[in-house]
């Protein structure tokens, strides 16, 4: 389970140093696409194969699943590490997250999040600001008996 967050910098290639411990728990190949909130959503092979094959049980009858499929597949890549320990994002990829160099990167389950520095403080300052409405909406029934 990815968790935590790191502020890090995406070099003038397009490279970005992942923590170790999220490298260990990737693997050798992992994805990186499109994420909803133009940031990019990272995930272990397997996990990525959770996913598709959800997307692949969609009706392609609904527009919905069409487009949502269209823009989350199109978008990405399968990636590795260098001998260095860095991953090449794509510029598609940087642009759609509008990232130029200061990112974060935060575990959320079972996949990371990359995010520009700017979007990543103007989401936390809107869900700080929200987060005891949004814990009663989620939470508003017994989770634990």
């Amino acid at each position: 389970m990815f968790t935590g967050e790191y502020h890090h910098s995406v070099d003038e290639k397009g490279r970005l140093v992942l923590p170790s411990k999220y490298r260990n728990e990737l693997g050798e190949k992992f994805v990186i696409t499109r994420g909803i909130e133009h940031c990019l959503y990272v995930y272990s092979i397997d996990s990525w194969n959770d996913i598709t094959n959800k997307l692949n049980s969609l009706p392609f009858t609904k527009k919905d699943a069409r487009e949502f499929t269209r823009f989350f597949l199109s978008g990405a890549t399968v990636a590795e590490f260098d001998s260095q320990g860095r991953v090449n994002i794509t510029s598609p990829q940087l642009s759609y997250a509008d990232i130029e160099k200061e990112c974060v990167v935060v575990g959320v389950g079972n996949r990371l999040e990359i995010w520009a520095i700017e979007n990543w403080n103007t989401f936390m300052d809107s869900a700080f600001k929200n987060m005891s409405d949004i814990a009663e909406n989620l939470f508003n029934e017994r989770v634990i008996e």
